[in-house]
């Protein structure tokens, strides 16, 4: 009979335990997430040169250096002298700049009374970027673009290939390498630059030494190179022929089947294939050659996030979604942590994700919000990116910024800063191992939709130990609070001005060509 009833009491207790273990959890869980205290961070509007907005590149992802210099472009007061093809879409010409020690440094342009645009800036200072000269292309029509290099105060115009008139700059690496795009002058339907827009070869740059290189293509007419590291390799990609195919693919309609590729000195380009579709486009490459990018599937319905890596698996690895259809990388640090966005179960919404050893773990998003995407990744392990409410979720413009950070929950940048702050930070592109962060935001009265007309660049420091004595810096720590903060409604507006696509978007849409505006393939970063 004893030992019956200890028998029971131990089942009551067992049972019992069970019923407490997920109250013990969920206690658990608070307590972990109450320990995620935050620093303070203190707000550096960047403000203009006398124009109405500053920018700073979705497009480029080395816009900021471990150093903390970053560079981006900023009105200036005087109207575009090309009013019919705006460089930016307030018609006001713009100038390069660098930030840096508190110093915002205008870094000038080819020509007087012309714009000029900072697209990344190696750990050295090497800056690349893109600058009108004043000569109006003879085939476009529109003011020449050239790429440039920006080193010692001086900028150099790297010229184009075989005769052509534009060309681009985008990475750049400490030994002044610098890789990007450029047209010649051999006719070409296909125009990988802007399909229906130019009518010439588009093809992939590495300048050295005062030398372009033409790359190459993988069997095609044209290619198109985005990202270098410090090993001189090289990523972007090219048509694999010359056919069109019947299908809108991501690259564009009627277009040739393109492919990724990565270039290497002495090897070439070596073709990293699709996930099964007509088209894949890299989104970045670390430092050990891994690249990441978003490829079709079978039918180009549909795209989901990739992963490259030679040394493990030579083909394109498919790293999934969270449940929906469609999702893209933004970025790849260099022990291989993904971020990105990813369609949730029925592909009406998405959020920002973090891959990390096989996993894809869904950040969530802000409290009243239904998408996210997160940007970057820095060697701490912090995620910065923006979430926004349905209303934005297929437009590519952000509502609230956020950082992610030892484990969640995401947190609105708005509510680490000093109340009453000058901008309502919408855009977070870039977070570098020191924590310091950038992006734009909005002025008051400033809507979502027209950042382009009236957003500042701005800087975020971390009041924390790496950055001791900062004037203004408040070094106490923040409870969690997951709470999203609220915009005005002046800034909440719906009857904001109709947004025309920048010049980058308007003319290449480099960062993911072919895609239309607000469909179903738009990957808005």
């Amino acid at each position: 009979m004893k030992s019956r009833m200890l028998m029971c009491l131990a089942a009551i207790t067992f049972l019992a335990s069970l019923a407490i273990l997920p109250r013990l959890a969920a206690q658990a869980n608070q307590d972990h997430r109450s320990r995620h205290n935050h620093h303070h961070y203190q707000l550096i509007d960047l403000g203009t040169f006398g124009g109405p907005a500053s920018y700073f590149s979705n497009g480029a992802d080395g816009i900021l250096n471990n150093q903390g210099a970053a560079v981006g472009w900023a009105d200036t007061p005087t109207p575009d002298p090309f009013p019919s093809f705006c460089f930016d879409p307030d018609c006001f010409v713009a100038h390069a700049f660098q930030w840096k020690y508190g110093q915002l440094t205008d870094l000038g342009t080819l020509a007087e009374g012309w714009s000029s645009q900072a697209t990344w800036i190696s750990k050295n200072g090497n800056i690349s970027g893109i600058s009108q000269n004043s000569e109006i292309d003879p085939l476009l029509g529109i003011p020449e673009f050239r790429a440039v290099l920006w080193q010692n105060s001086g900028i150099t115009d790297l010229g184009t290939l075989e005769n052509g008139y534009e060309s681009f700059a985008l990475g750049v690496n400490n030994s002044a390498q610098v890789a990007g795009l450029a047209l010649n002058t051999i006719s070409d339907p296909f125009c990988l630059f802007a399909p229906g827009f130019c009518n010439t070869q588009t093809r992939a740059f590495l300048w050295r030494g005062g030398v372009m290189q033409d790359l190459g293509t993988l069997g095609g007419p044209d290619a198109i190179a985005f990202y270098l590291n410090e090993h001189s390799q090289v990523t972007g990609y090219s048509y694999t022929n010359s056919t069109p195919n019947s299908v809108a693919d991501a690259c564009g309609a009627n277009v040739p089947t393109a492919d990724p590729f990565i270039w290497e000195k002495g090897k070439g380009m070596t073709d990293l294939g699709t996930l099964g579709g007509t088209c894949g486009i890299p989104a970045a490459l670390n430092s050990r050659g891994q690249v990441v990018g978003l490829s079709d599937l079978a039918g180009d319905s549909t795209f989901h996030p990739f992963l490259w890596d030679k040394s493990s698996h030579p083909q394109l690895r498919d790293l999934g979604t969270l449940g929906g259809n469609n999702g893209n990388t933004n970025w790849i640090d260099d022990v291989g942590e993904v971020v990105g966005k990813a369609d949730l179960p029925g592909s009406q919404k998405h959020d920002a994700f973090l891959w990390k050893n096989g996993v894809m773990t869904d950040l969530g998003t802000l409290p009243g919000d239904s998408c996210s995407n997160a940007y970057q990744v820095n060697s701490r392990g912090q995620v910065v990116g923006t979430s926004e409410d349905q209303t934005l979720c297929v437009i590519p413009t952000g509502e609230h910024a956020f950082l992610w950070e030892n484990g969640g929950p995401m947190v609105d940048l708005n509510t680490l800063i000093a109340p009453n702050s000058s901008l309502q930070l919408t855009f977070v592109f870039a977070i570098n191992d020191r924590g310091e962060i950038v992006g734009t935001g909005l002025p008051p009265g400033c809507a979502p939709q027209n950042i382009e007309f009236c957003g500042h660049a701005f800087v975020l420091v971390p009041c924390d130990d790496k950055h001791a004595g900062i004037e203004g810096c408040d070094y106490s720590l923040v409870q969690p609070n997951t709470s999203v903060s609220q915009m005005s409604p002046a800034v909440r507006d719906s009857s904001s001005r109709t947004l025309p696509p920048p010049l980058m978007r308007r003319m290449t849409r480099y960062r993911f060509p072919g895609f239309a505006y607000g469909s179903r393939n738009w990957p808005a970063r």
